[in-house]
């Protein structure tokens, strides 16, 4: 099933140790671009994210062809002896390693960064965890609904009525993933002039915290506390979702000048943009709600596809909410090929998200989809030196296992 690697990262060894989210995720945004990505998975029962989600026949997740994808699969029991040892290895080998166990974990395996590099000076490991590996909460369990609510996020994701809300996917295991992956970058020219490998220390909370855009310092200045908002951001109008006639949805984002005028006229409300309760941004902002309501008052009288392109035509950005069927069928999406067809050994065709960003002259693909558990066993531990007769012996005990 496996492919040449191809891509800016085809150079690079990474093995990732760690399992769901955060971590893989990590490992799957270096595999897209090119890096030769072994995955340790145990033996027996894998990455959850194996069974994750909606389940379909034999117990197969929909999850896990796109978090495992481009990777290997090794499988090998990192609590004994021997595959600690067969792991140190790898990362001896290894320009990147990504972990996300609780800290302490790979130091009580005798794995801790300062082993790990002492015997691999350029190694660059990339550690993902909720707190981070110091300060007081450091060893607690850290899931990515804990970070998103240290880091600011679910307080303000909602509406002001209810309790906080969840932004629907995993944002936050995400968020870290993407941090743990600019470290690498950053580590790896750091690399390239000193010859040097570094620890990134990927925090769940304050991935979250880095994008929450002024909330600290207004805080910090004003006293001012953000709150949930529901789908507008205050005192930035018009810029919400409307109502249409057959009960679908069209965002509108006309909140400048000059396009609320080209937004009014198209209404035939052309009185709207010289009217002084919404003549400036902040005469908009002020009385939001009530030109919510004349928005959707009007937006209720139009059929979506109408209302789409009488508003492109206008120049008024707008768009429909998109939902997995919406995207298989889009124009835009098929144009810049966003999304793309593998082959599974089990599902046959699958459609998932291409690798992005796009490069022109290095760009990221998707080669194969998430491996079967220990797939990769026997070649990978062959490449690692391993006798025949050795690696017949770890899989009858236990320590390793193909399929």
């Amino acid at each position: 099933m496996t492919s040449p690697p191809v891509g800016p990262l085809s150079d690079l060894k990474v093995v990732e140790m760690g399992t769901l989210i955060a971590g893989p995720f990590c490992g799957q945004i270096l595999g897209d671009f090119g890096a030769d990505v072994v995955k340790i998975e145990d033996p027996k029962a894998g990455d959850p994210m194996r069974q994750w989600g909606r389940s379909l026949p034999k117990g197969l997740s929909p999850w896990w062809p796109v978090i495992g994808r481009n990777k290997r699969s090794l499988a090998l029991d990192l609590r004994t002896s021997e595959g600690r040892a067969i792991a140190i290895t790898l990362i001896d080998q290894a320009d990147i390693l990504i972990e996300n166990f609780r800290p302490g974990t790979l130091e009580k395996w005798g794995m801790g960064y300062e082993t790990l590099s002492s015997r691999n000076p350029g190694l660059i490991m990339a550690r993902v965890s909720g707190f981070g590996q110091t300060g007081p909460y450091a060893e607690r369990a850290g899931y990515g609904l804990i970070g998103e609510a240290m880091g600011g996020l679910r307080y303000v994701t909602g509406e002001p009525d209810r309790p906080p809300a969840r932004a629907g996917i995993s944002i936050g295991d995400s968020l870290t993933a993407m941090h743990a992956v600019m470290g690498i970058t950053m580590a790896l020219h750091h690399r390239s002039r000193t010859g040097r490998g570094q620890m990134i220390d990927a925090a769940l909370y304050e991935s979250v915290l880095s994008v929450m855009e002024n909330l600290v310092t207004e805080y910090d200045l004003t006293g001012y506390v953000r709150e949930r908002a529901g789908a507008i951001l205050p005192g930035i109008a018009p810029s919400n979702v409307y109502p249409c006639l057959k009960g679908e949805m069209i965002l509108i984002g006309g909140n400048g000048d000059t396009v609320f005028a080209r937004l009014s006229e198209t209404m035939g409300r052309a009185d709207l943009a010289t009217d002084p309760k919404f003549s400036s941004h902040a005469a908009r902002g002020a009385n939001q709600t009530e030109l919510d309501e004349t928005i959707a008052a009007w937006t209720l009288t139009w059929d979506l596809e109408d209302l789409l392109a009488l508003l492109e035509d206008k120049g008024i950005p707008s768009g429909r909410v998109f939902r997995a069927p919406d995207m298989l069928l889009d124009p835009q999406y098929a144009a810049r090929n966003a999304i793309v067809e593998t082959d599974h050994p089990v599902f046959g065709k699958v459609k998932m998200q291409n690798a992005f960003p796009k490069m022109s002259e290095t760009p990221g693909s998707v080669r194969w989809p998430g491996p079967s558990l220990g797939e990769h066993s026997r070649a990978i531990l062959t490449e690692a030196g391993l006798p025949e007769g050795t690696i017949n012996e770890l899989i009858a005990k236990g320590v390793s296992a193909e399929p």
